[in-house]
């Protein structure tokens, strides 16, 4: 069996996207399974950036089966802008499949996305009031639109008119505002977009399956990061899915067993996006260095990135609850120039030294770094190409991050592009 989940093992913004696009030069299938087009992945390919936010990152490559699985929320309007987007650099679009039971983005999610933001005042969670939430929100509570319904026309308008009324109940009463959305509209719009994708959809389940057991190579594309995980993740600053590798399976519509390594992306240092805790955050010149240097901006929002020294703890903890086999170490190229680097090895709250990761909120916000010194180097590392190339202090930087995690570093980013990227290891083997 030749598959490979590729999981974020911090906040997210790790760099999937650059693993996954090598990864998808081997594979036959590349699946998202989970989140929508709140996440985001920039691939770098012949010096042509690419921002796909919702297809998956194996469409550069025409001979890969792209799958959009049924953990996804999809929005039909944003996936049809990558569409064009991607058509316009000649990228063929054609071998893309939509799941029939993935649930659809309205814009009614998106207004009480950002309606409820905005009620939350200090307590805001950092949405990107892309409606990814409240889509996930209707899909729990059983009144969710699904892609099959979207196709029959009759289905579609007797499931959508009640969400309608509701929603403007929900507008109205709790938020205060006039009755915001029109069915006909929203009808007449998602119609259109229905029509656009219908060669796109399928029982993505049943592709996925099939191309396992005849053996081919898949590969499952995580999107955020496990501190991001509904469960598992610094609640309530999370994501509203499971971008952990035990939700990709759901998310594909196969089993468990399916899925055989478990690649963590790991960022050299820790960057995190929006509110909440961060113990090895850097609000200072260190931390601004790391974001110019790192161009720590989101590739969706725009927005600055918090930026922090190193986390074993957090990668640790992402390390056990992904089952990790293995660790693709990104940008560490921006670390280079800094005389002293260090790595948090474990927190102190108060008299406690504390190895794991805290569920509690509170406690991790009284947690301070405990931290090892390493030295730095200064040497241009964005052209080696074997291990043993790179500065010894680079090197010993790695070692000490395995010997802490517990897995090995199989691959080592040393620069945005495909080609700068040092393998240790065939991930699929």
């Amino acid at each position: 069996m030749k598959t490979v989940a590729v999981v974020g093992s911090q906040w997210g913004d790790e760099g999937k996207g650059k693993v996954i696009d090598y990864l998808a030069t081997q594979a036959d299938v590349v699946i998202r399974g989970q989140g929508g087009n709140n996440a985001g992945h920039t691939l770098v390919v012949g010096g042509k950036k690419f921002a796909l936010r919702l297809i998956p990152s194996g469409v550069l490559n025409p001979n890969i089966v792209n799958v959009i699985g049924n953990g996804i929320v999809f929005d039909p309007k944003g996936f049809l802008e990558e569409i064009e987007m991607l058509n316009k650099d000649d990228i063929d679009t054609r071998n893309i499949k939509i799941s029939d039971r993935a649930h659809v983005v309205f814009p009614y999610h998106k207004e009480l996305d950002a309606l409820a933001e905005e009620a939350r005042g200090d307590n805001k969670i950092g949405t990107t009031k892309k409606g990814i939430g409240p889509c996930y929100m209707d899909k729990t509570e059983r009144s969710g639109i699904r892609i099959c319904d979207l196709m029959d026309k009759d289905i579609f308008a007797q499931k959508l008119k009640p969400q309608i009324e509701a929603k403007n109940k929900l507008a109205t009463n709790i938020y205060g505002k006039e009755a915001m959305f029109d069915f006909e509209t929203i009808y007449n719009e998602y119609l259109e977009y229905a029509d656009k994708i219908r060669h796109y959809v399928a029982d993505t389940s049943v592709i996925v399956y099939d191309a396992i057991k005849a053996g081919k190579k898949v590969l499952f594309e995580g999107a955020q990061g496990t501190l991001l995980d509904l469960d598992l993740g610094t609640y309530p600053y999370v994501t509203s899915s499971h971008p952990v590798s035990g939700g990709f399976a759901v998310g594909a519509g196969v089993g468990p067993n399916m899925i055989k390594d478990v690649v963590g992306i790991v960022k050299a240092y820790t960057t995190r996006v929006g509110e909440g805790p961060f113990v090895t955050e850097l609000d200072n010149e260190i931390g601004e260095q790391i974001r110019q240097q790192g161009r720590e901006f989101g590739t969706v929002t725009g927005r600055a990135r918090r930026c922090g020294w190193f986390d074993a703890v957090i990668v640790k903890y992402a390390a056990r609850v992904n089952g990790l086999t293995s660790i693709s170490f990104m940008l560490l190229d921006v670390l280079t120039g800094f005389d002293k680097i260090n790595i948090c090895t474990a927190y102190k709250m108060g008299d406690k030294i504390i190895n794991d990761f805290p569920a509690s909120l509170e406690d991790l916000a009284k947690c301070e770094p405990i931290y090892e010194e390493l030295d730095g180097w200064n040497e241009d590392i964005t052209g080696v190409e074997k291990f043993e190339d790179l500065p010894e202090n680079a090197k010993k930087y790695i070692s000490r991050i395995e010997e802490l995690v517990g897995v090995n570093v199989d691959m080592v980013s040393v620069g945005p592009n495909r080609t700068q990227t040092i393998i240790r290891k065939n991930i699929f083997c």
